[in-house]
């Protein structure tokens, strides 16, 4: 069994995606990043060495740190971060058994470049409905949690992109775009190599509400009817973003762990 201070692959696993998953901290070597630069979802490289640093950063917040084979390196930066006041585990096996056990890796090539915050900048059109939302929800939960999403009038999202360092994403002529007859969702699930049973159940039901085929999906009318009425509930685009995360988040919910439950009334067994 492992120590207190140690969470499993599959414990991990788990709480990807939602929306209180732990910060995921990245301290392996350089070397070991270099033979094979991919990262866990929503992971933030920082190296061991300057810890003591950086740590305070992190204090009152939930942690895993994960290095190449979940020996000294992650198990010494968990113990400075939780000295520091984080909640700090360490990933058992590290990369390799994530890697080993079949678990979602993002390649670094397509991942935006960060500011000087760390955080990776967007730019779309205003007023999102369904591909604009779906997409910073499964940047915020799978590709960088402190994500900056910009919403400006759709002739000025390419300058804006240049002037401000943004990657613009589902508008036309831009690499985050439809593809086909997939939206920009689809287009992120196989550019961040994130393909599961959950999120591709999903991305059918965001493609049918966002491209007019309902018949995709028997949820797709109603992410749609959703997604209108919250477009029509708030005038603030950065309000209705806070409230389609949440609304994906329990779609999501639905994709992994739901979809053989249903809800009848009265309840079997019951008179009614």
């Amino acid at each position: 069994m492992p120590a207190p201070t140690i969470i499993t692959v599959q414990q991990l696993a788990r709480r990807i995606g939602l929306p209180d998953a732990p910060v995921l901290i990245d301290v392996r070597t350089a070397e070991d990043a270099t033979a094979d630069p991919r990262l866990l979802p929503g992971t933030v490289r920082r190296s061991h060495a300057d810890v003591a640093d950086w740590a305070p950063g992190f204090a009152g917040r939930e942690v895993v740190v994960l290095c190449q084979k979940g020996l000294k390196l992650s198990q010494g930066t968990a113990a400075w971060l939780r000295h520091a006041g984080a909640n700090a585990e360490s990933l058992d096996g590290g990369f390799e058994a994530w890697r080993e056990a079949g678990q979602s890796l993002i390649p670094p090539a397509p991942l935006p470049p960060r500011d000087s915050a760390g955080r990776t900048l967007w730019v779309t059109r205003a007023r999102p409905k369904i591909d604009r939302i779906a997409c910073p929800w499964l940047i915020r939960r799978f590709i960088d949690p402190a994500a900056v999403f910009l919403f400006v009038a759709p002739s000025e999202v390419a300058a804006v992109a240049e002037r401000f360092g943004a990657t613009p994403f589902d508008i036309e002529g831009v690499f985050w775009s439809h593809r086909g007859d997939h939206c920009t969702f689809d287009v992120m699930l196989d550019e961040f190599a994130l393909h599961s049973e959950a999120l591709d159940r999903l991305a059918l039901i965001v493609r049918g509400a966002d491209t007019a085929r309902p018949d995709l999906a028997p949820e797709a009318a109603g992410l749609l009817a959703a997604s209108l009425g919250l477009s029509r509930m708030h005038r603030d685009d950065l309000t209705q973003l806070e409230a389609g995360v949440a609304l994906y988040d329990a779609f999501y919910r639905w994709a992994r762990d739901a979809t053989d439950e249903t809800h009848n009334w009265p309840s079997p067994g019951k008179p009614a």
